[in-house]
């Protein structure tokens, strides 16, 4: 079925919104490759535009709309999806109009689907400001409501929108994310060598954690429990991310520590820098509280790398039984779980490490994108 989709991507600023820019990019690559009989038109700001028209150049079948304004200027970007966007809408006649980034223009001049990745903002209202946060509610809820579908990514986070939002859970469809199969290819030994000396600058053996600070990020928790396991091995703690709000308690955790100056902290790789950083980790943990998906979790095992993580949010739909779980999501139960990781034999290591590496490959993006189009498809049927 031909159709022509338009995306609203007036929420990315590339390399700072995680999870939800891999999921969009990684989701519209897709589309483009495996279904080119689809027409895009992508909605985009001054941030992103060259992105996309780097990504897409090549596809005649992808067209670009900028809007011609800061999207880190929150305000003037709700301003600008709410009341330039459904013009241009309407200017390029799209079937449907997807918007991946929880919220949507209140009126469209099509149909429209919208992805609520989560419900984070509910749980942790911490993690934005309390305007923010109200802000956010109105939009997510009147998103929900003014769409055909909701795309969310776990059958955790699909409860949770039934929890907080009024919506039918026949509307809401999950598609999970997936995960880039460079993560498991060997990283070429001149990309180590600089990674070792440049970026890292030690050659001890080090626990790794790919985490933005946010409150419910529990950075502060594996800080504490690297301090617990300090003096038992010859252990390093890479934290790579940015300082958000959860940044004050984080840097206590720190000052907590006897040797702080075994702690490296890294805000912002390369694509393939985090490859090689995952692949030379001994351990990965992610302690998470709360997560719509866990993206790094899945990073992590195809790079044959250990994971711990929480029991937490949608981590256990993502990491199933192959993946070491704490206890309890705070310093002792990271601690006791990490340490169960270093006790195990090479043969336990090996056998876990194939195992996770098979489950990752389940998750593959052509899946996310064929359940995604589905969606778009119904929700543009014009009614006979």
């Amino acid at each position: 079925m031909s159709m022509r989709v338009g995306v609203n991507t007036l929420f990315l600023i590339p390399g700072e919104v995680g999870g939800s820019e891999t999921y969009l990019r990684e989701t519209l690559k897709a589309l483009v490759v495996g279904h080119p009989a689809i027409e895009l038109t992508l909605f985009t700001n001054r941030e992103n535009d060259l992105l996309w028209r780097n990504l897409f150049g090549a596809y005649p079948q992808v067209a670009y709309s900028k809007l011609d304004f800061q999207a880190a200027n929150r305000f003037q970007r709700i301003v600008r999806e709410q009341v330039q966007l459904p013009g241009l809408v309407r200017r390029a006649g799209v079937d449907v109009l997807w918007s991946p980034g929880y919220t949507a223009p209140f009126w469209a001049p099509c149909p429209q689907v919208v992805s609520i990745l989560d419900m984070q903002y509910k749980n942790y209202p911490e993690d934005m400001t309390p305007l923010a946060c109200w802000v956010t509610d109105v939009l997510v809820r009147t998103a929900a409501r003014r769409s055909r579908a909701l795309l969310t990514l776990s059958d955790f986070s699909k409860q949770e929108i039934l929890r907080y939002i009024v919506a039918h859970p026949e509307n809401i469809t999950v598609t999970h994310l997936a995960v880039d199969v460079a993560f498991g290819n060997p990283v070429p030994p001149e990309l180590v060598l600089r990674v070792r000396q440049s970026l890292l600058g030690f050659q001890e053996p080090y626990i790794l954690c790919v985490a933005n600070t946010y409150p419910h990020k529990n950075v502060a928790a594996l800080v504490d429990a690297f301090g617990r396991l300090q003096g038992r091995a010859p252990y390093r703690l890479v934290l790579v991310g940015k300082p958000r709000l959860g940044e004050p308690d984080v840097q206590q955790s720190l000052n907590r520590l006897a040797d702080g100056a075994r702690i490296k902290r890294v805000e912002q790789v390369s694509h393939d820098e985090l490859v090689a950083l995952y692949q030379l980790a001994d351990v990965f943990v992610f302690p998470s509280l709360y997560e719509g998906f866990g993206l790094p979790v899945l990073e992590a095992m195809m790079a044959g790398v250990p994971v711990v993580t929480t029991r937490c949010g949608s981590l256990p739909e993502v990491g199933g039984d192959v993946v070491q779980y704490a206890d309890t999501p705070d310093a002792e139960g990271l601690a006791a779980a990490i340490r169960r990781v270093w006790a195990w034999s090479d043969g336990q290591r090996r056998d876990a490490l194939a195992a996770a590496r098979r489950h990752a490959g389940t998750f593959i993006w052509s899946r996310t994108a064929a359940q995604t189009l589905r969606v778009l498809e119904q929700a543009g049927i014009k009614p006979t």
